[in-house]
């Protein structure tokens, strides 16, 4: 009996250890922008005059390649991306006639859309790009 009380109340001081709050959760939930095309990576590596190796290096394959009447190409790289997070944390201790319980969460979710437009010349070098980026 002694044993299996010692038992409860280290496995409870171990679960007192483990508490996090929401602002802990909401650091694990943290996004991963810096992996991915943005607006400023189009800004910093994309110059007029630049071959369409040297797009598809920066940038990687377009979502889309079309041709004009004069044999022109247009990339179109079209990103959407939506993240959901939730992080929870669940601590306690039960003692035989009293205890108490802890939960905490944070959720998260935001959707990001980039449009970049690329037309090349005849010689097959940017003549252009836009982009447009919105985040709600």
């Amino acid at each position: 009996m002694k044993k299996s009380i010692a038992s409860i109340v280290i496995v409870g001081a171990l679960s007192l250890g483990a508490c996090r709050t929401v602002e802990d959760n909401r650091r694990d939930t943290a996004d991963t922008r810096g992996r991915e095309l943005t607006a400023g990576l189009v800004k910093r590596e994309i110059t007029k005059g630049m071959s369409g190796a040297a797009v598809a290096e920066a940038l990687g394959s377009p979502n889309i390649v079309t041709k004009d009447s004069d044999e022109r190409e247009t990339w179109v790289y079209d990103k959407i991306a939506t993240e959901a997070s939730y992080s929870q944390s669940q601590s306690g201790m039960f003692l035989i006639l009293g205890g108490f319980s802890n939960q905490s969460g944070a959720a998260s979710t935001t959707q990001r859309t980039l449009t970049v437009v690329i037309k090349f010349d005849k010689n097959d070098k940017v003549e252009s790009f836009t982009y447009h980026q919105s985040k709600f």
